[in-house]
């Protein structure tokens, strides 16, 4: 699961599951040691975490206060377990949204301060595919035909004081008309932005972590696929 928790990344492994320790500063065995702020420092990881650990986490990290925290891995006992206990925790909204391509150009929307992706919530009686393309279709009034699976996000935020966790599917895009495009006011999007490889690159440094993770996705896959 890759979860953002206060914009952190989180990544909950399944029992089995090996993390990439090359990229982790530090690890800590929550069977020997106790969990403590002081250790979360750069990256991350957490290996052998009962549901305890991971909500002493969680209440560590889902806070305004600053922290030098850069990602975190944990490896949890019980996946189903640990997943259930983020539903108990948070109330749950389904999303869906899309990286639109027009040959080499990206389509960012600029909402809330921070250059973003087109997504929404999806309704009761539509598929994640179909609120993809609406979402899309609706925010940036923009003809888009549907590609694959890029990726699923999970991220935490506070609504009327209520804790939040949005999951998100993300599928790729083609453009099939733009020339009426226009941002969305009612969604405050101020702006719509084709971008280069490089323009988004840059862009992302004033996005959310969970945007960034998107786009690696979507370049880690395409270089599988055969040409």
């Amino acid at each position: 699961m890759n979860l953002f928790v206060n914009d952190i990344p989180v990544r909950i492994l399944k029992p089995g599951q090996v993390a990439d320790e090359g990229h982790v500063n530090s690890s800590i065995d929550a069977r020997n040691e106790s969990i403590t702020k002081a250790k979360l420092i750069y990256h991350v990881l957490v290996k052998n975490a009962g549901l305890y650990e991971l909500g002493q986490v969680l209440d560590l990290i889902d806070t305004k206060v600053p922290t030098s925290l850069l990602s975190l891995i944990i490896s949890v006992d019980n996946y189903d377990a640990a997943k259930l206990l983020l539903r108990q925790r948070f109330k749950v909204v389904k999303a869906a949204g899309g990286l639109v391509r027009k040959k080499d150009r990206f389509l960012m929307i600029y909402r809330m301060k921070k250059w973003d992706l087109p997504k929404g919530k999806k309704e009761s009686n539509e598929r994640y595919r179909q609120t993809a393309v609406r979402e899309v279709e609706e925010e940036c009034n923009v003809k888009v035909k549907l590609g694959r699976k890029v990726c699923t996000t999970w991220h935490t935020y506070t609504m009327n004081k209520n804790a939040m966790l949005k999951k998100t599917r993300w599928y790729v895009m083609d453009v099939v008309d733009d020339s009426r495009m226009k941002p969305s006011i009612e969604e405050d999007i101020e702006e719509l932005r084709w971008m280069t490889q490089k323009e988004v690159y840059h862009a992302l440094d004033n996005s959310y972590k969970s945007i960034r993770f998107v786009f690696e996705e979507y370049y880690r896959k395409a270089e599988k696929i055969p040409s």
